[in-house]
């Protein structure tokens, strides 16, 4: 049994199981980013604290992990990562319940679609507060934590702050943001043994992307499914990304062996950010 981080505790945000999927009838791959993240850490022998603005989709995302005898049980908690004083309420829960908090991954996110000129700007703070300000705010909260002995810190960025799209300015905005975030906090973190790292998921199969070829599919007049397909065309690994596929690359970073690995943004997009 292959458990190389068991007994470590994982605070993950934007892990609420996507809603209407049902976790009882599980397929063939989860349902976002955030569930297969939480599922991959679980099974690697962590435990999980799923956190969602959602609390019973992240209740929903525990009742699907595996857990080891040993291991204190998996939890769940409601968390709006705009909120700075939610975040901390939650990390000393967390504290208080496990002792330590060693892996921290802010996956949390959102988006919109527009062109640039009618974008407006209920639409940019929306993405930026989530995106961007949400990955701020709740690192500023964890790194006290993870000083007391080091850690992992790894966020979700997006191929869109390496091959920027003009429909998703705002997004792209933001999540430049979190690619900067990275690379800075990794310099001013190195001392205390944390590291921080970044994925940049590519074209995603999740609830979140069937929203957006509607959107795409609209703007350009053509079909949803026609949207997905010249997704598909441009990877040229020949399909869409998986939430599997983005969580095997968190799993990377807090490998032990990755020890030596910081400020790095690792993209997960077949090759379509080439």
């Amino acid at each position: 049994m292959d458990t190389p981080i068991l007994g470590k505790v994982a605070f993950i945000t934007g892990a609420g199981y996507a809603a209407g999927c049902d976790p009882k009838k599980q397929g063939e791959h989860a349902p976002n980013m955030g569930t297969a993240i939480a599922q991959k850490l679980a099974k690697m022998g962590a435990v999980v604290v799923a956190t969602d603005i959602n609390e019973e989709t992240a209740k929903a995302t525990v009742s699907t992990l595996t857990t080891y005898p040993g291991n204190p049980a998996h939890a769940f908690f409601k968390l709006d990562v705009t909120k700075k004083s939610e975040i901390e309420a939650v990390l000393a829960k967390v504290k208080e319940t496990y002792g330590h908090i060693d892996i921290v991954c802010n996956n949390a996110g959102v988006s919109s679609m527009a062109p640039f000129e009618d974008l407006s700007e209920k639409e940019w703070d929306f993405n930026v507060d989530v995106n961007m300000k949400g990955v701020f705010l709740c690192m500023q909260a964890e790194i006290p934590y993870l000083k007391e002995h080091g850690g992992r810190i790894v966020n979700t960025c997006s191929m869109a702050a390496i091959k920027p799209d003009p429909t998703l300015a705002h997004y792209t905005a933001s999540k430049f943001g979190v690619l900067g975030l990275t690379k800075a906090a990794a310099i001013g973190l190195a001392e205390y043994g944390i590291t921080v790292n970044c994925v940049c998921p590519g074209w995603v199969k999740t609830p979140m992307q069937d929203r957006e070829i509607v959107w795409e599919g609209a703007m350009k007049g053509i079909t949803p499914e026609e949207v997905r397909q010249r997704y598909i065309d441009h990877t040229p690994l020949g399909r869409l990304c998986y939430p599997e596929d983005v969580s095997n690359a968190v799993a990377f970073f807090v490998l032990p062996e990755s020890d030596f690995i910081t400020g790095e943004a690792m993209n997960v997009s077949g090759g379509a950010n080439l």
